[in-house]
């Protein structure tokens, strides 16, 4: 049983926290204004903070927000272009700081995490660098949807292979060193950027982050979201941001957020109303159109030895 045609609203809220950090390195920028042909939000995590992260966290925000702007009737004519503009958009953005560490030399070694989503009707599509995570709230199960380019991953199944402890894993020094990042090189190392959209439905909630909202568990962010069913996306992103706050960690990295709650419409709601009411159900599993890359134990061993060969990058300013 397909489910019935949905037209989707969305509401959107985006907050910015400087957290326990010298520099605010994080930027966000967002548009999911209803009746728009093309919805979107674009985070960048800078990283080097005696090195301009914050300037390369503008660069990359800025240069993919223009070309976005630029492209934008393109993108919701042709959908199925989207990924291979996507790819360009990070191609423009690694130039633009190449550009900038050879004319400031003094900045070289700052670099950028990137996510950027898309939403044309209620097709999700994305591209991501680095480990800024891009989160699915659905069912009351949150989930995240894009790579995590760090150690982090790697770390986690030496912890579930029985070779690091949970503590150790947790602790350990290297978790957050990044395996790609945007620092103007020749070559990104890793790029996500599904070439299939992800379909949203009515009561999904998007939520664009930097590495900082994860200060808290899973299950705290799914907790919040959880007590908050009928919430805006203003109140959920001020509750995200006050626990946060709660946590008085000196050490709290730069926190940005930008949240996006689709809802039916009207129509769509008599809709949803009528096939409660007949007993239709739409399935409830998430499901993926495209696979995810299988990591064995070998590959999460050679990555921490290699950590050297990708030039102990951190999210943590």
């Amino acid at each position: 049983m397909h489910d019935a045609k949905i037209t989707l609203k969305f509401d959107h809220a985006s907050a910015i926290g400087q957290g326990g950090r010298e520099y605010q390195q994080d930027a966000v920028i967002g548009d999911f204004s209803n009746g728009a042909d093309i919805c979107f939000a674009i985070l960048a995590d800078g990283m080097g903070g005696h090195a301009a992260g914050d300037v390369a966290s503008k660069i990359v925000v800025t240069e993919v927000f223009r070309e976005m702007t630029f492209q934008r009737t393109k993108i919701a004519e042709d959908p199925t272009g989207i990924p291979h503009i996507l790819q360009s958009m990070v191609g423009c953005a690694n130039s633009r700081l190449n550009q900038h560490t050879s004319a400031h030399p003094e900045t070289i070694g700052m670099g950028s995490t990137l996510v950027a989503c898309v939403v044309v009707r209620d097709q999700l599509h994305w591209i991501s660098v680095g480990d800024s995570p891009l989160y699915l709230f659905r069912n009351n199960i949150l989930q995240q949807i894009n790579e995590d380019h760090s150690l982090g991953p790697h770390i986690d199944l030496l912890v579930q292979s029985g070779v690091l402890t949970i503590e150790e894993g947790a602790k350990h020094p290297e978790r957050n060193v990044l395996t790609s990042v945007l620092a103007g090189q020749d070559e990104v190392a890793h790029i996500d950027c599904p070439t299939l959209p992800f379909r949203l439905k009515a009561g999904d909630t998007i939520i664009v982050a930097s590495d900082g909202l994860q200060y808290l568990s899973k299950e705290e962010i799914t907790q919040v979201l959880v007590d908050r069913p009928m919430a805006s996306s203003a109140a959920i992103v001020e509750a995200l941001m006050s626990k946060l706050e709660s946590l008085n960690d000196p050490d709290l990295d730069n926190v940005s957020i930008s949240l996006v709650q689709a809802r039916a419409s009207e129509d769509a709601r008599q809709s949803l109303h009528f096939q409660r009411r007949n007993g239709i159900r739409s399935a409830r599993d998430v499901s993926w159109p495209f696979g995810h890359r299988d990591t064995v134990l070998d590959l999460a061993r050679n990555a921490l030895k290699r950590t050297k060969l990708i030039g102990g990058s951190s999210s943590n300013g």
